[in-house]
């Protein structure tokens, strides 16, 4: 090695800003491990790279003692200072020993290690730029398909996008465009790993925090969102200010947000309710498109019973239970069901609340 290595360091230092002696540190250190192994030695020797001009030189440290029994480990008093004169019992004293032909195993270890490190360093620079963005949207190309994930180009590392975190309607295949929604960043021994997921509530919220300028700015909250993927969603909503309708503003003029929104979600149909601090209110709201006409909150249970006219029962529940699951697991109450002429019948028949809340109804549990 010469002084064009060092400079050589000090560019790597300028471009990918890996300090210049760690890289040294880290060259010394694997060469103490390349010289034990070539030289088929045990005894202890430090390696030492001038940080001027690059020479090389290495050391072998022995304990100086009276009497010597292990010539690998020890050097006598009376050779020590045939070396040092000042040097002592018990000091380590360091010997020359750098091989003839060192350098060549020096330049190949030191080329390791250099790239090595250049590897591990834009690793932590990937691992640093995506743990900032989990929880966020990203756009990648598919790459490939094997039994189980799908793997996306994100541009400086691949990520993963397991089939189980597919929306039953996604298709993709090899270069497509793909938006999804990062789960989690793991550092691992092999690089970052990237989970990527396109089922998750998290998505459609980013969604519409992209679409929608007044959730973008905060006049706008995404209070709660309840989804299943590829078929319908919830999502509820409150106004910081009262002069700006919060359903109004995610819907968009002529339903242009949401409708953009729906089509990246391959036709997902999304309920937009209006947020309340007030349990019936926001029950009766969730259960949209239904017309309600009376919720009873029941406190320690945590259930809410919601009364709707007879026609509107088949819709207040949805098709197989999905609108007032999706309504249950917006609001975190257990909704129970009842048609109007069901609540009249128990209203003349009276019963104990326990009974009145399960008989005849419908229960969806969040």
């Amino acid at each position: 090695m010469n002084i064009d290595f060092i400079e050589a360091l000090a560019e790597i230092e300028r471009e990918k800003g890996i300090s210049k002696d760690v890289l040294l540190e880290a060259i010394e250190a694997a060469l103490i491990s390349s010289y034990k192994r070539n030289f088929n030695t045990a005894q202890n020797v430090r390696v030492d790279i001038n940080r001027n001009t690059g020479v090389i030189k290495v050391y072998a440290r022995k304990t100086v003692v009276e009497e010597v029994f292990d010539p690998r480990l020890e050097i006598s008093l009376d050779a020590a200072r045939e070396i040092n004169p000042h040097y002592q019992l018990d000091d380590i004293a360091e010997i020359e020993v750098t091989p003839r032909d060192f350098g060549r195993i020096a330049a190949q270890t030191a080329k390791q290690v250099v790239t090595q490190r250049i590897r591990e360093a834009e690793r932590g620079l990937i691992y640093d730029a995506y743990i900032d963005k989990e929880e966020d949207i990203v756009n990648g190309i598919v790459q490939r398909q094997d039994a189980r994930n799908l793997y996306v180009d994100l541009g400086k590392v691949e990520a993963v996008l397991p089939l189980t975190e597919l929306m039953p309607n996604d298709m993709f295949k090899h270069g497509d465009r793909v938006k999804s929604y990062i789960t989690k960043v793991e550092n691992t021994t092999k690089g970052p790993q990237i989970i990527l997921s396109r089922t998750h509530p998290g998505l459609l919220k980013r969604l519409f925090e992209l679409e929608v300028p007044e959730i973008y700015d905060g006049i706008v909250e995404i209070r709660s969102v309840a989804r299943e993927a590829g078929f319908r969603s919830k999502i509820a909503v409150h106004s910081r200010n009262p002069e700006v309708d919060p359903v109004g503003a995610c819907v968009g003029p002529k339903g242009m947000r949401v409708q953009t929104i729906v089509n990246e979600l391959k036709g997902e149909k999304i309920d937009i309710v209006r947020w309340s601090e007030n349990v019936e209110e926001f029950v009766a709201n969730a259960l949209s498109p239904s017309k309600v006409l009376e919720v009873i909150v029941f406190e320690q249970e945590r259930v809410a019973r919601v009364i709707v006219p007879d026609y509107q029962l088949s819709l207040a529940i949805g098709i197989k239970g999905q609108n007032a699951r999706l309504a249950a697991k917006l609001t975190g109450w257990k909704i129970d069901i009842k048609s109007e002429s069901q609540a009249e019948a128990e209203f003349d028949r009276p019963r104990s609340q326990g009974e009145a809340m399960h008989q005849d109804s419908v229960s969806f549990d969040g």
